[in-house]
């Protein structure tokens, strides 16, 4: 049976850090940067454990800035 993996892109740059992805992650791959800021002084979202991620793109629904895309891979 083949399984379905996902990937997640951020764009450090654009994000704001208003942490609505982190919060509609069900399987909570998505943090805010603690120490880091972005170009604009923004703690920016970053996939912490990206091998978690299952590809349901709820954090790219939510993203009011679309700073996120989400890729599906099927590995058989």
């Amino acid at each position: 049976m083949s399984k379905v993996l996902g990937a997640v892109e951020i764009n450090r740059e654009r994000c704001k850090g208003c942490d609505l992805c982190v919060v509609a992650c069900p399987t909570d791959v998505l943090l805010l940067q603690p120490k880091e800021v972005n170009n604009r002084g923004y703690h920016f979202a970053f996939a912490a454990d990206p091998d978690k991620c299952i590809g349901c793109a709820s954090c790219a629904a939510v993203c009011p800035d679309a700073c996120i895309e989400v890729y599906r891979m099927v590995v058989k």
